[in-house]
């Protein structure tokens, strides 16, 4: 049996980094939140090969004396607290000092500071032995340099990711504390070129308009709110505003970015009925509260925490936003038309229930050789048919294909009813339509034959760093699918061309849709039979663009197409695309 011993601090440095060091963009959250808590209003970060070579983190805050320095690079010495009491009034970004020394130990490190009165101190520590400890000069402040990063932990740096998509987690890292702090100056280098040089801005607009650019910063309203204890302030997207993932989501509790299933929960929720389903809203929000009414202490990482009162914190979440979306889409008042000025008002007539429709079962039938009745209808001008004919534009189908069904007419613009000659059909039709382009999009992609059209002027797209970082590494991939982007500067693309079936209004949605998918790992262009069912499934329903009337020659084309599909029952989500009420069961609710 093995003996049992204590690690030594070097070892369990090493393992403690394997939670605090995850890669170089923690290196550069841990760093920075130092800084900020050191009161610095002067941050610059500059790094080399996605982090992996060189990181430095310099700022004008307190620096350290020499003893001070040399005792944070001990485990678990911190200046945050002193003991567990202290978790309940915790007000900084860092607290439980494994941080620095977790960095050293899998690093080649060299921390050079000074207090604002004495001398500077250089401590260089390599894979975590030290080396030399001497005064320097330096202004007062802190200066890190990390290099050769997981040099001592080969395991780790195999996991590592391309240089351009570590580049781009360090860059959403820094931007995520520039948004936390309007008030301190960040500086972002990277390789001797600088991505964005934020001043001290005075409110948070200005901020988000530097990082994310004045496009996105024109579509955000203010929220502002107070309420027992709990405050919630930032911006939040104008309805219509979304994006296909959550990660324009960003939330902080008492100034730290996190994750948190309560807050996000409670801002999709209050977008229920301002956003299409699938889709996710835009937002900077900042919750303050007691800081004994949360716990930051339940990952190393800091990024997750829990609330004393869930329930509280989401409700006045949803609160807030829906106050704020209600104040934007209050119609200007209005008087009723036959109300004179002058008349009493009349009190509100209470609404009349419409009775609900119970739900049917869905109940495959079988196909059955039937003809359709089609009446005569008085004959019209046939007009020029359009150079790329929508699908169901073509001539329809032999009656015999068509399984026997008449068409009646629709209900509420989106159901069409059909007699079948074992009931009666209700057919969604864009789950239909989206069903049938799935299909041939599907086909198209395999094929490598997806039609495009240039644009006359090119649609410029401005994109956050880790899109970017995605996009600039799969520009071929789009390419192939009818989709061409160029590049146009730093986190700025032009759209020149679309595919054939999306409109060129569309397409920048579109666009921030796949990279949406990339980002989540559904989209994997080496895995080239799921990337292309996962993208046709997006734009199918792009694609779909769903008339108001529809004749009845294209209501039955559209039927025939449908079960022209291998799998007609279902849309490529899911969803039923009809369903059948049959003789029997509305005789049964007829009582007959």
């Amino acid at each position: 049996m093995p003996t049992i011993r204590i690690l030594s601090d070097r070892v369990a440095n090493q393992i403690a980094a394997g939670e605090v060091i995850e890669r170089p963009a923690a290196v550069v959250k841990e760093l920075v939140e130092n800084s900020l808590d050191a009161g610095a209003t002067r941050i610059e970060v500059e790094f080399r090969h996605g982090g992996r070579s060189y990181i430095r983190v310099e700022d004008n805050g307190s620096g350290m004396t020499k003893d001070d320095a040399l005792l944070s690079l001990e485990r678990h010495a911190t200046s945050k607290l002193l003991e567990t009491a202290d978790l309940g009034r915790l007000d900084t970004f860092g607290f439980r000092g494994e941080a620095v020394p977790s960095i050293a130990s899998v690093s080649h490190f060299e921390l050079q500071t000074r207090p604002a009165t004495g001398p500077g101190t250089e401590i260089v520590i390599n894979g975590g032995k030290l080396v030399h400890v001497r005064e320097c000069g330096l202004a007062p402040g802190t200066r890190t340099t990390v290099t050769h990063l997981f040099n001592s932990v080969p395991a780790r740096r195999k996991f590592l990711k391309t240089d351009a998509t570590e580049s781009a987690h360090i860059i959403q890292t820094v931007r995520l504390y520039a948004l936390a702090c309007p008030a301190t100056a960040f500086t972002l280098v990277e390789d001797g070129r600088v991505l964005f040089q934020s001043p001290v801005c005075s409110t948070l607009a200005e901020r988000v308009a530097e990082i994310f650019g004045r496009q996105l910063a024109g579509d955000l309203l203010p929220v502002e709110m107070t309420e027992s204890g709990l405050k919630l302030s930032g911006l939040i997207g104008k309805p219509g505003v979304s994006r296909a993932t959550r990660h324009e989501m960003l939330l902080f509790v008492n100034r730290r970015p996190v994750d948190s299933r309560t807050l996000n929960y409670a801002l999709i929720e209050s977008y229920a009925t301002s956003l299409a389903k699938g889709r996710y809203p835009v937002a900077v929000l900042f919750l303050n509260l007691d800081p004994a009414a949360v716990d930051v202490n339940v990952h190393p990482a800091k990024r997750e925490v829990r609330f004393r009162s869930e329930g509280a914190v989401r409700g006045f979440v949803i609160r807030a936003v829906l106050q704020t979306l209600r104040e934007f889409n209050a119609p200007a008042p209005a008087e009723p038309a036959d109300h004179l000025p002058g008349d009493p008002q009349r009190p509100a007539l209470a609404p009349i229930p419409v009775p609900s429709v119970m739900s049917q079962p869905f109940r495959p039938f079988t196909r059955a050789p039937f003809t359709v009745e089609i009446h005569p209808q008085p004959a019209a001008p046939v007009p020029a048919a359009p150079a790329n004919p929508p699908p169901l534009a073509r001539a329809p189908l032999p009656a015999s294909s068509l399984m026997g069904w008449r068409f009646l007419g629709t209900a509420h613009g989106d159901y069409a009813l059909f007699e079948a000659p074992g009931g009666v059909v209700v057919l969604d039709r864009r789950a239909a339509h989206e069903r049938v382009w799935f299909e041939r999009l599907q086909a198209e992609f395999a094929q490598g034959e997806v039609a495009s059209q240039r644009l006359l002027f090119a649609l410029p797209v401005e994109l956050d760093a880790i899109a970017s970082a995605l996009l600039t590494d799969r520009l071929k991939f789009l390419h192939a699918h009818g989709l061409e982007v160029a590049e146009f500067g730093r986190n700025f693309f032009r759209i020149e061309a679309v595919p054939a079936w999306l409109e060129p209004a569309d397409a920048e949605t579109f666009l921030r849709d796949v990279l949406g998918l990339m980002r989540e790992g559904r989209l994997d262009e080496k895995k080239a039979d799921l990337a292309n069912e996962e993208l046709a499934r997006l734009a199918a329903q792009k694609a779909v663009r769903l008339p108001v009337a529809v004749s009845e020659a294209e209501a039955l084309t559209l039927v025939a197409r449908l079960f022209a599909c291998t799998q007609p029952h279902t849309s490529p989500v899911g969803r039923p695309t009809h369903f059948e009420l049959s003789k029997g069961e509305l005789g049964r609710r007829f009582q007959r």
